[in-house]
């Protein structure tokens, strides 16, 4: 069954709005406006459908990972800074209860349980493979204008990864006697971006570094902010629509993370444009999207020396990259980006990962509307 064309969209839009809604209404009594559209980012995103249970029948029964992957969507649409306040509210609100698919006559699960079920969805990648599915299929047949590549600083309540010392070098020895031996000139180590354009995506993902340190970075009003945690790489749709996301650790410059972003996106939309700022200015990454059939608009680096500036045109399309910051703002006060309690990456990244999801399916509500 199609079911994410316009009309049909719209369909069970008003199938929710009108015989679902009312249904709940009666149950479970009046339903704030968050929990209505906690109810219709749950239509779009069918977590529960990715959400496999791995119980082979040993041990006892663990609770229906389901009901715990709604419970996270709900927290990240409602704000909720902890785990503890998710479950707080659970016991009070038979609404939200029963809107996540809690079973209503038996207590809600403690929080080591929602920890266990945090970890299995972190190490399974479940939001990221939910978020993919989504833009696949929504915006995987529309041509998008432009993508606006940016990272953004993400705190975390963990302690900077100690940095590898160099080795020290060996002490000073005589010199033997003899001829000496023949110098072989090394081979010319290819920097980073042009070592990715030779890699696959697992690749390069892996290589980007990902641990918790120590960050620098300037922001639109010029001024540097430090930080600890780690940096969120968004590749966000014109319409608004995060797209693809890699996580790295905090030193890592944003234009490290291009071509695994750019490989990302391509795979998933169709796009003309690559927006970016001076961070990304290279020869390399205008040669990488220009290889992938996009006209790439990043503002120059002057380095020192004379800036160039973009045509009046390009001017007005680099506009656009405003987006991404927009949508850096929305997934940190919004969905949950300022709130991380969780360490690791593989957590840190599912944490913001079902904050991007929600707000990817609350821009698609918007655009379908």
């Amino acid at each position: 069954m199609n079911i994410i064309g316009r009309d049909l969209i719209m369909q069970r839009w008003r199938v929710i709005q009108h015989e679902l809604m009312p249904e709940l209404k009666q149950e479970c009594g009046a339903l704030t406006p968050k929990l209505e559209k906690l109810v219709h980012i749950l239509d779009w995103v069918r977590i529960e459908e990715w959400a496999v249970q791995t119980w082979q029948g040993i041990g006892r029964k663990p609770y229906d990972r389901s009901a715990l992957a709604n419970a996270f969507v709900a927290k990240a649409v409602l704000g909720l800074a902890t785990t503890r306040a998710l479950i707080e509210r659970l016991s009070m609100d038979r609404s939200l209860k029963r809107l996540c698919g809690f079973s209503m006559s038996k207590v809600v699960p403690d929080e080591a349980t929602f920890s266990r079920a945090f970890a299995e969805f972190a190490q399974a990648k479940l939001a990221e493979r939910v978020h993919e599915a989504l833009v696949k299929d929504h915006l995987g047949g529309a041509l998008i204008g432009h993508i606006s590549r940016d990272g953004t600083a993400i705190e975390a309540r963990e302690k900077p990864a100690k940095k590898a010392q160099a080795p020290k070098p060996p002490k000073s020895k005589k010199p033997r006697r003899g001829r000496k031996k023949r110098i072989q000139v090394a081979a010319p180590k290819l920097n980073r971006i042009r070592q990715q354009r030779t890699q696959g995506l697992p690749e390069m993902l892996h290589d980007l570094p990902s641990v918790c340190d120590r960050g620098t970075k300037c922001n639109a009003q010029g001024y540097k902010n430090s930080w600890n945690g780690y940096k969120l790489h968004i590749d966000t749709a014109d319409c608004g629509v995060p797209v693809s996301a890699v996580l790295t650790s905090a030193s890592v410059h944003d234009s490290q993370a291009a071509v695994p972003l750019a490989t990302m996106t391509a795979a998933r939309v169709t796009n003309l444009y690559d927006v970016m700022d001076a961070a990304y200015c290279s020869k390399e990454l205008h040669e990488h999207s220009r290889s992938l059939g996009h006209v790439p608009l990043i503002d120059h680096n002057a380095r020192g020396g004379p800036k160039e500036e973009f045509e009046p045109a390009d001017a007005v399309r680099y506009r656009e990259r405003t987006v991404a910051e927009r949508s850096n703002a929305r997934l940190k006060d919004e969905f949950g980006g300022r709130n991380l309690r969780v360490r690791g990456p593989d957590k840190v990244m599912s944490h913001l990962m079902f904050g991007l999801l929600v707000l990817t399916a609350d821009q698609l509500m918007r655009l379908f509307k």
